[in-house]
């Protein structure tokens, strides 16, 4: 064995960006049209400082919304304890069709009160220079063996966006997401394992099925072990997430199918890129390097080690990131100078994916392992293909369908129970009108009803005084 390196709920309005976008599958993108990527509908609006003393203050398991201008910076507050690992991602979302360059980047970083630097990272664009939403985190971890960043108080996190002259100065969007990891127990193994299987596995077989990317983490479509096809646009970028359980190790390969276009169109390089990000939205790898002329390609991420807690102790950056169970999220992005080349029409795009590994225990949490587990509900929705949405909407309706069934139960079982008692005051009243005298005779025996509340010898949605017709039986006339 050789060792490789590398490196809940949608807005309404998100809503109905996707289907008017979806209306149009041969739209083109313009030049400074928002990025159709879904924001997190919970996200929070929030400015960043320009000084590290006014950041406004994040909280441990929600998402912000911000902007952020070329050479600009933005620090914001985290209040960590002794214990925790703390993780603070920025996606960039800049809009479309509007020019980056190779060097264009934003950079997250999380510091001390001594301005110490715990972890840093960024997202930039690389080779592949199209704008198109990017992501990277940095984290503070609680390392026994580091005399810095381990202190319970203030820190602050730092976004800042970097930019060539040449590329378009309007702002980002940026989504940012502050998640916690529970410290362990008792101190674990701290030395990542030196040898893992490398080779890459057979493709999955059972045969391709459709499924639907997401526009974002936000609305991820989940994904089993399996052969998925899809659709993607010129300049789009679609999102899948895939649960990866401790001692587990993904694979993935993304195929773009063939063009329509004649064969005069002149290719495109960098025309695909494959990302992959773990469960807290870090960069384990990308991939852009693919030359489109219209004839099918494939694009394979580096074989990565079984995800392990001690992983985040190697010095490289994608073991690093291979540290915790969870969702992990794959991202497509399509060169939007394919469309100007080959046409605006979607290309099928073929996504293979392989976990590999038996699930080993997770570390002994001192606490609820939040995002960085993997649950039956986790492995039931990659299966059908639900997105984060659907998933919680699916979880909620089950607990309708049972507050329903169990409201349910409990009408039937009154309007038993009514119609009992509704029986009953009919053949009492049948027994003592038989034998009483005619109309105007008084009160007594053979005597109907005596008017009154609903219960004292009246039947509900009868008229004072009158007597039960036959066959009334069931709901008062109200219900």
């Amino acid at each position: 064995m050789k060792r490789q390196r590398g490196r809940g709920r949608v807005a309404l309005a998100g809503m109905a960006a996707m289907c008017a976008v979806a209306a149009l599958p041969g739209q083109a993108w313009a030049v400074g049209e928002p990025n159709p990527y879904v924001f997190d509908s919970e996200a929070k609006a929030v400015r960043g400082s320009a000084v590290n003393s006014d950041g406004p203050p994040l909280t441990a398991g929600s998402t912000y919304k911000d902007t952020i201008k070329p050479g600009g910076k933005r620090y914001y507050r985290v209040d960590l304890d002794a214990k925790i690992n703390a993780y603070v991602s920025a996606v960039a979302v800049p809009k479309l069709a509007t020019k980056v360059g190779y060097a264009d980047k934003l950079t997250v970083s999380i510091e001390d009160r001594s301005g110490t630097k715990c972890g840093d990272d960024d997202a930039q664009f690389g080779s592949a220079t199209y704008a198109r939403p990017v992501a990277a985190y940095a984290d503070r971890t609680i390392n026994k063996e580091s005399s810095s960043c381990q202190e319970a108080g203030a820190y602050y996190v730092l976004l800042e966006r970097s930019s060539e002259g040449t590329s378009t100065p309007e702002p980002w969007d940026v989504e940012i997401r502050f998640a916690s990891e529970p410290g362990l127990k008792s101190a674990g193994p701290t030395a990542p394992p030196e040898t893992w299987p490398s080779a890459s596995p057979a493709a999955p077989g059972g045969g391709p099925e459709k499924r639907q990317g997401g526009t974002s983490f936000t609305d991820a479509t989940g994904l089993a072990q399996g052969e998925w096809q899809d659709e993607i646009r010129p300049g789009q970028t679609l999102f899948y997430r895939v649960p990866v359980d401790w001692g587990q190790q993904i694979f993935a390969s993304a195929d773009l199918g063939t063009s329509a276009a004649d064969d005069s169109a002149e290719g495109v390089g960098n025309a695909l890129v494959l990302a992959l990000h773990n469960p807290a939205r870090g960069i384990v790898q990308d991939a852009s390097s693919v030359y489109y002329d219209g004839k099918q390609k494939s694009l394979a991420m580096d074989p990565l080690p079984p995800v392990a807690y001690e992983n985040r102790y190697d010095s490289d950056s994608s073991t690093k990131a291979m540290r915790f169970a969870g969702w992990y999220y794959l991202s497509v992005t399509l060169n939007p100078e394919v469309g100007e080349e080959f046409g605006q029409k979607p290309i099928s795009l073929t996504l293979r994916v392989n976990v590999e590994g038996e699930a080993n225990s997770a570390p002994a949490y001192a606490g609820p392992a939040g995002d960085f587990e993997v649950t039956k509900d986790d492995q039931e929705a990659a299966a059908s293909g639900k997105n984060a949405p659907e998933a919680a909407k699916s979880n909620t309706m089950q607990l309708v369908a049972a507050a329903g069934i169990g409201a349910g139960a409990v009408l039937v079982l009154g309007l038993g129970v009514w119609m009992l008692l509704a029986r009953r005051r009919t053949a009492s009243a049948d027994a003592t009108a038989a034998p009483g005298p005619g109309p105007g005779a008084g009160a007594g025996a053979g005597a109907g009803p005596v008017p009154g509340p609903v219960g004292q010898g009246q039947v509900p949605g009868q008229a004072p005084g009158q007597a039960p017709t036959p066959g009334q039986y069931g709901p008062p006339p109200a219900w």
